[in-house]
């Protein structure tokens, strides 16, 4: 028997347990795979495209989208505002800053990441020039019915999270920002006062150029240049580059 083996006339002794285990082995996962599809354990989760609504509620249409703030020519007067703080309760008006040189109107909100990328410098450079007198104002224009984390309560919890020196205001309407004519968050308007005119901008551009995703240190070098030049009395002869973040989040239209 060894020498037929050997021969190669009969299979060897490690082929025949091979073999033999494998006639052992337990059904392959395709079956299993097969009963798991036919009767599953958990309802199956349908793509967002393919939800079922219900006829009788509104559908909303919520774009969002990277944008870049427009043009407003320089010496464009800042609008009347009429806005409550959520933190304090305090409703705050464009004669709140009457007194100061120059007023600093800056459009964010709580959920986009490009103003979670400045918050805590903003806060930094605000303290820093309110200290000079510069006046200073956030205000959050996004839409609580397509986003309620930009809701008032959590504006107030963001305002005491992040220390803000400034009044961080809510303008549920968004008529406000319409005046302004911002799109997009964060967004810079500054304005100088000569005496006893009115505010008229003297910059509207970006805080520097760090973004979210670009590993450019934040120096907030462009928005402080610009202050330091209206404070000062001087023209800024820089280019003012628009600011780029997240579209304001108008409220929806119903269909």
């Amino acid at each position: 028997m060894a020498s037929a083996t050997r021969a190669g006339l009969l299979p060897s002794p490690s082929l025949l347990r091979s073999a033999s285990a494998a006639l052992l082995l337990p059904p392959p996962m395709i079956a299993s795979s097969r009963r798991t599809l036919s009767s599953p354990s958990r309802p199956l989760l349908l793509h967002p495209a393919v939800k079922p609504t219900r006829p009788d509620l509104p559908t909303f249409r919520v774009r969002a989208a990277r944008t870049e703030s427009g043009s407003v020519s320089l010496g464009f007067r800042a609008p009347h505002f009429e806005l409550p703080e959520p933190l304090t309760g305090k409703v705050w008006t464009l004669d709140d800053f009457e007194s100061c040189p120059a007023l600093l109107v800056m459009f964010i909100c709580n959920h986009c990441p490009f103003v979670k990328h400045l918050k805590r410098d903003i806060t930094k450079l605000t303290s820093f020039y309110m200290e000079k007198g510069l006046g200073v104002v956030a205000i959050s224009s996004n839409s609580t019915i397509t986003h309620p984390q930009d809701g008032p309560e959590f504006m107030a919890e963001e305002a005491k999270m992040f220390k803000y020196p400034f009044p961080y205001l809510f303008d549920e309407s968004q008529d406000v920002a319409r005046a302004f004519g911002a799109v997009c968050t964060p967004e810079f308007f500054l304005f100088k006062k000569d005496g006893r005119r009115p505010f008229e901008l003297f910059y509207r551009g970006q805080f520097d150029d760090s973004r979210p995703s670009n590993n450019v240190p934040i120096t907030g070098r462009d928005l402080s240049r610009a202050i330091d030049c209206v404070l000062s009395g001087q023209l800024l002869t820089s280019a003012q580059k628009p600011s780029v973040g997240c579209s304001i989040k108008w409220h929806p239209k119903t269909t």
